[in-house]
């Protein structure tokens, strides 16, 4: 209550609070304008018989689910993130210019994101208006009708990325980390009135341990955020005239999840893709393609599988992020540059070797500890059957973490102000 008493007291910090909380509320309208010609009962049977759309439409705030015009969320530009760091591993070009050429390299690595954007959003909107018309859940549409949707549904997911750029622009927590989590709160009380609707009294027990595990989930996210190596560096005394510079020890800290919940939404992001491409192309009669997509669209369905693939790939970026955020070369150096030694390795190489085989060790735990977080909701849901609450343990995952983010960043610019 006294934070945000402090934060009301000062009006730069008051605006910033305000215009990220007016962009939250245009999403939400975005995500509430509907695209023509919808049967809504046909709609509702479908995401009921399709869990994999069902996770889909969570992640959207519900945008799928009700057929907005913002169906497609931030999928797209988080789809276009992913292809661009990828390609930094594979063009030197790329990675020149996202970590060596500052702001205006990163400015211009961006726009290289945004633009590719524009086709993912074509691409995933015609993949998934083709499905839905195929379900009949979208009424006959004559050819202008239909362009006219594709192009709408595309325009809406590129001005939902410009509103996550604004947001993040004013160091109140990551923009589509926000956006995101808007939208897992605006489908929270639908999901708390399906729980109560199916509940009965047999099931207690169940509910009772699936709570139980999201307390566990909630402190388990505050406990790897927050820990962290310190590693110890000692600063070499120079004295320049009568004057004593240095001779003081400090320490490097290394955090357990560099990436926050960077990985999990990245993760996310890369399992839907395929499974909606698997989807799309199941309804075609093409030799040995259609089978392919529909064993694949099987195995997504597939609890276990799902799981595995889904704490695969959050360990997976959780070090692929890590290593863009984290350069241990650089940081040796600098080291090196300011006097600095860390006790007992020699500065310079050795450094950095020391420095890149302790973050694979931190990152290690980390990362297994994010994945494991991450699917326990789904392991226990399918022991007790309850499917509610679609998303689970990912949507606390993503809750907490961006929580914890947002308050460390208005806790820095509540300081700035006290100095």
């Amino acid at each position: 209550m006294n934070r945000i008493l402090q934060i009301f007291k000062r009006p730069e910090l008051r605006n910033k609070v305000l215009f990220v909380l007016a962009l939250l509320v245009v999403s939400r309208m975005i995500s509430n304008i509907p695209i023509p010609a919808v049967d809504a009962e046909r709609l509702k049977d479908f995401f009921a018989q399709n869990q994999f759309f069902g996770l889909v439409s969570a992640f959207t705030g519900g945008s799928l689910t009700a057929l907005s015009i913002g169906m497609l969320g931030l999928g797209p530009y988080i789809t276009g993130s992913i292809i661009m760091q990828l390609l930094t591993m594979i063009f030197p070009q790329l990675e020149q210019m996202y970590k060596y050429e500052g702001e205006a390299g990163r400015a211009k690595f961006n726009q290289y994101s945004r633009a590719l954007t524009i086709p993912l959003a074509l691409l995933q909107g015609f993949g998934f208006l083709t499905l839905l018309s195929r379900q009949q859940v979208i009424g006959p549409l004559s050819t202008i009708e239909w362009a006219t949707t594709l192009i709408t549904v595309t325009a809406a997911s590129m001005l939902l990325m410009w509103l996550g750029e604004l947001i993040t622009e004013k160091n109140i927590g990551n923009g589509v980390s926000l956006l995101i989590l808007a939208g897992i709160v605006a489908g929270l009380p639908t999901h708390i009135r399906q729980a109560s609707f199916t509940y009965s009294p047999d099931q207690l027990f169940t509910y009772i341990a699936f709570i139980a595990v999201g307390l566990a989930v909630v402190v388990g996210v505050i406990y790897i955020s927050e820990a962290q190596r310190n590693i110890p560096i000692n600063y070499a005394r120079r004295i320049r005239g009568s004057k004593v510079f240095g001779g003081v020890s400090t320490y490097l800290p290394m955090r357990v999840n560099n990436a926050g919940v960077i990985p999990i939404i990245f993760a996310l992001s890369l399992l839907l893709f395929p499974g909606m491409i698997a989807s799309f192309l199941s309804g075609y009669n093409i030799p040995g393609i259609s089978q392919i997509a529909v064993k694949i669209n099987d195995v997504l369905q597939s609890n276990l599988w799902y799981s595995t693939f889904y704490f695969l790939l959050v360990v997976l970026f959780t070090y692929f992020y890590t290593a863009i955020t984290f350069d241990p070369k650089s940081i040796a150096e600098n080291i090196q540059k300011q006097g600095g030694y860390i006790p007992g390795i020699r500065p310079g190489p050795m450094t950095t070797e020391f420095l890149n085989h302790l973050l694979t060790r931190v990152t290690l735990v980390g990362a297994i500890f994010l994945g494991v977080i991450a699917i326990m909701p789904n392991v226990v849901k399918g022991f007790t059957g309850i499917t509610a609450f679609t998303v689970g343990g990912t949507s606390i995952l993503i809750v907490v973490s961006v929580a914890i983010e947002i308050t460390k960043q208005i806790d820095a610019q509540l300081s700035m102000y006290e100095y």
